[in-house]
């Protein structure tokens, strides 16, 4: 029963991550706006903006990437559990990195507030979860 819930709280946060990540894959920096439309932003320079645009759908790609190998894991975690646990971890890494930021107004909207729990919250618990599945 335990690995069954493993499992689909995996395939979850992997299908999550694959909206997101596709919502900048398709969209870049403007997003596809699957989120909800919400202008944030004026194009000053037009050649700089397709440059960085070009960047953030990479990173999309890699978010995509993180995405199908939680779908994965999620098949077999004992398998994938190597692969799950550098997931986990840079998910982890990627909520720390949000407080290289020094405006934490950010951090107070319930947007950011979630996605931030996951990644500090979750993926050290579903790391913690595996190693305990591993163990069994």
């Amino acid at each position: 029963m335990s690995q069954i819930l493993f499992r689909l709280v995996v395939a979850l946060s992997g299908a999550i991550v694959l909206v997101l990540a596709f919502n900048v894959l398709v969209g870049g920096m403007a997003t596809a706006g699957w989120l909800g439309e919400r202008p944030f932003f004026t194009v000053t320079d037009d050649a700089q903006y397709r440059l960085i645009d070009s960047h953030v759908r990479f990173l999309g790609g890699l978010f995509a990437a993180t995405g199908f190998v939680l779908l994965l894991g999620a098949l077999n975690p004992m398998k994938y559990a190597q692969a799950l646990y550098v997931v986990f971890a840079g998910i982890f890494l990627g909520g720390v990195a949000r407080f290289a930021k020094p405006d934490m107004e950010a951090f107070l909207s319930s947007d950011v507030g979630s996605a931030l729990a996951a990644e500090l919250v979750l993926m050290p618990l579903l790391a913690f979860w595996l190693s305990r599945l591993r163990r069994d």
